[in-house]
């Protein structure tokens, strides 16, 4: 139900279905280009599957340890976090955060996701939260730490930077950025 109303929201926001490139494509790898946040995975795909280790974990603190579970059954837990990336996909590809991006991060050329690719992203962060609740606590730690070095090594960039660089932006940061 998330999903279509996510669907409907990005259509009525002007969000193109698929890539405007003409291709419908499992992976695009090169992160200035027009597939780039268009198909069904990319390197920021690793960030929305971070996303879903640290709802499980936001999760799991607000259900046990907090005592929410008196109130909500635990089975919420996933459909909310659902509903909390799909907010963000919808913030994401609002023009405030997108100029955002353009004006302080790498993403210079950045135009959006297409709804294929916020409709992944929502589908990348379930995985990560299915996977959180099936591993130690220690071992989402190691996979968030190793997917951050992975995608640092790999595009410069990646969750942390990327929030850093929203939120308080570094010249010097953006300039290494733009080296690779």
């Amino acid at each position: 139900m998330v999903a279509l109303v996510l669907f409907g929201i990005e259509l009525a926001i002007g969000r193109p279905p698929t890539c405007t490139c003409g291709v419908v494509s499992f992976w695009a790898g090169e992160v200035e280009s027009a597939q780039n946040s268009q198909q069904v995975a990319d390197w920021y795909s690793f960030s929305h599957v971070i996303h879903g280790l640290l709802f499980y974990a936001a999760a799991h603190l607000i259900w046990h340890r907090w005592g929410l579970s008196r109130w909500l059954s635990p089975r919420w837990a996933l459909p909310v976090a659902v509903a909390f990336e799909s907010l963000w996909e919808v913030l994401e590809n609002s023009p405030i955060i997108i100029d955002r991006y353009r004006a302080v991060t790498i993403s210079y050329g950045y135009s959006g996701d297409s709804v294929l690719n916020s409709l992944s992203d929502v589908g990348w962060m379930a995985i990560g939260f299915l996977v959180a609740t099936r591993i130690p606590a220690w071992a989402s730690v190691v996979l968030t730490l190793a997917f951050e070095a992975f995608t640092l090594v790999m595009i410069r960039d990646n969750l942390a930077l990327n929030v850093l660089m929203l939120v308080w932006p570094i010249e010097a940061v953006r300039d290494w950025q733009a080296l690779g």
